[in-house]
């Protein structure tokens, strides 16, 4: 990667969250590194994502804006990073935003990696919204990924890493997608590093995107995880996901004092 050249493309699927919208591509805009494009994905939205989208493609060179029919989250992420022109890629919940620094700190970061093993970059993170506070986040390991994410969805990659994997699997529709991306792209090897800034601020708000999950679709995406991951897991837990999986007691806590309906991670 050339400094400078490389174009980061940060995707920003859109699902009735047109409110938000202009804010979170706003704070993509405003980073201090200069090649960056934003892509948003309207997931079929019956608010006014269209117009706002449409709008900020006309005002920005270089915002791109796309629409399709209501598929879930996998899939437009997936559509956004095939439109793409970035070599590196950060997905931006449409509700969330960004610091300034983020992009231009991950890509200091990705340059300095001659030897392609540097996989993913993230940062510290706080929550704004109905809520403020620091989002204490565990460090990253294999083994601990095995047993919960703990990197949320807004992280740093290359975009040849996603289409190695095949992106985003449209069979965790529903929640757990950013979960099992990471155990895709990392389980046979490769660097994680957390930068020691606040680059991601997640919006706590009463009414969410992502509900609770049921019982039954929670069997099913462990399901479907053992299944694909099988060696991964029994070679850090020792055996299969548990069935019984629940979130971590951090996250429990943050969502109790919270006191919000939007889900972490899932």
């Amino acid at each position: 990667m050339t400094p400078e050249k490389t174009t980061v493309s940060v995707i920003v699927p859109c699902y009735n969250d047109g409110i938000y919208l202009e804010e979170a591509v706003k704070s993509v805009l405003a980073s201090t590194y200069p090649n960056v494009e934003a892509v948003i994905v309207n997931d079929g939205s019956t608010d006014n994502t269209n117009e706002i989208g449409k709008k900020l493609q006309q005002q920005f060179s270089n915002v791109k804006y796309i629409e399709k029919k209501n598929e879930g989250l996998p899939k437009a992420r997936n559509m956004g990073i095939a439109e793409a022109k970035g070599d590196l890629i950060l997905p931006l919940d449409a509700d969330d935003k960004i610091s300034k620094d983020y992009i231009s700190e991950a890509v200091h970061l990705f340059e300095q990696d001659r030897n392609n093993q540097l996989k993913l970059v993230y940062c510290n993170a706080q929550f704004f919204g109905k809520k403020q506070g620091e989002w204490k986040l565990k460090d990253f390991s294999l083994k601990k990924i095995a047993k919960d994410n703990m990197i949320f969805c807004s992280a740093v990659y290359r975009k040849e890493d996603w289409a190695k994997i095949g992106g985003y699997s449209p069979e965790m529709l529903g929640g757990w997608e950013d979960w099992e991306f990471w155990i895709s792209m990392l389980k046979n090897g490769g660097d994680v590093v957390r930068l020691p800034i606040t680059g991601f601020f997640y919006r706590i708000k009463e009414n969410s995107m992502r509900k609770g999950m049921t019982k039954k679709l929670k069997s099913e995406k462990i399901n479907f995880l053992n299944k694909r991951h099988r060696d991964f897991f029994q070679k850090q837990l020792n055996g299969p996901l548990r069935k019984s999986r629940s979130l971590s007691k951090p996250v429990n806590n943050i969502a109790k004092i919270l006191g919000a309906r939007k889900s972490f991670f899932l």
